[in-house]
């Protein structure tokens, strides 16, 4: 049994039962991605979460669910970078301040100056309006490398609270959900990718794209489904390949293959001006090894352009110049089984 009671109080009416149900079983599914933290740390948590469950009493998200489940959901994706105890913390409180009432120095009694900072610099990000749309992608995404480079922390929180957002995105009305999908495009996804978070990127650049363009959006997304087990067998086929071959080599290595993203089919269509049946490299297969071989990764490289040959102009060498977020690797484009184009990144 927990330190505190996270059953609904005996007194409360049957839909305030209800809402305390789903808010303890959301805690409860959080405290269990929390193993990596101390007890003393998970126990500030617990206190946190009181907090914010009292706070937000009573009030619902669009979906009907208790809006204490939002800050829960932001704190479990800050879980999946096993962020610390502070920054768990500021995720459960990030919207107290704001919507609540509860006083910066109400947070730094109870939980510290860098936790009232987190959730005071989270409230201030959200707090900023500007006059033109111009302005607010180039002032907004200045306030936020500023913010970042302050405490990469608030950065990520704002990311796991957007993209908790982005996944309810329908139930707002069209005008916001414009604006919103608009700003996600334009701010929240290239910091996600510049942060190295290349799975949000694309997640989040995915749901801006539904509603910035949802006629390109459908007709994409009908197209792929259609070809998708045509697909998914020649992705197995090449990984097989690959595999055999890193194998007769005793190259130790993992091979994955996945489809590209949406946005980024429909981006090289649109800057390329071609038709979806003219996009090739509709598989991206990577080839990952241990961080310490860098040097085989070379090695890798010449095994595949022996294997399969490469397309001139496309090998990017990440390694011998890494991006901005230190991201390394080997980028090349060979012509695969069946004269498909296949992207390979070791």
């Amino acid at each position: 049994m927990s330190h505190f009671d996270e059953s609904p109080a005996p007194t409360r009416n049957l839909a305030e039962q209800e809402a305390a149900l789903a808010s303890a079983a959301s805690f409860a599914h959080l405290l269990s991605k929390l193993d990596y933290l101390e007890a003393a740390d998970i126990e500030l948590v617990r206190s946190a979460y009181r907090l914010a469950d009292a706070a937000h009493a009573g009030q619902k998200r669009q979906t009907g669910e208790p809006y204490i489940t939002h800050p829960i959901a932001v704190a479990e994706q800050c879980t999946v970078w096993r962020l610390d105890a502070s920054a768990i913390i500021a995720a459960l409180l990030h919207d107290t301040m704001e919507d609540c009432g509860v006083s910066k120095t109400d947070i730094a009694e109870k939980f510290g100056g860098a936790v009232a900072d987190l959730v005071d610099g989270l409230t201030k990000l959200d707090k900023i309006q500007f006059a033109t749309k111009e302005e607010s992608q180039a002032e907004s995404f200045r306030k936020m490398l500023l913010a970042m480079a302050r405490d990469v922390r608030v950065i990520l929180v704002k990311l796991a609270d957007r993209i908790h957002n982005m996944r309810s995105l329908h139930l707002m009305k069209r005008e916001k959900r414009e604006r919103i999908a608009r700003e996600t495009m334009d701010i929240y996804a290239p910091l996600a990718n510049r942060l190295g978070i290349n799975s949000m990127r694309m997640e989040l650049e995915d749901l801006a794209f539904q509603y910035i363009a949802p006629d390109a959006y459908n007709d994409l997304t009908a197209k792929i489904v259609k070809s998708n087990e045509a697909r998914n067998r020649y992705t197995e086929e090449v990984k097989n390949i690959i595999q055999q071959e890193m194998e007769k080599y005793s190259v130790a290595c993992k091979v994955e293959g996945r489809a590209k993203h949406l946005y980024s089919i429909y981006k090289k269509m649109h800057e390329q001006h071609i038709n979806f049946d003219e996009v090739y490299d509709l598989i991206a297969f990577r080839i990952i090894l241990d961080a310490d071989k860098e040097k085989s990764c070379y090695e890798v490289l010449s095994i595949v352009h022996a294997l399969w040959k490469p397309v001139p102009g496309r090998f990017k060498d990440y390694i011998a110049m890494p991006k901005a977020n230190n991201y390394k690797s080997l980028h090349t484009t060979v012509i695969g089984p069946y004269g498909e184009r296949v992207e390979i990144q070791i």
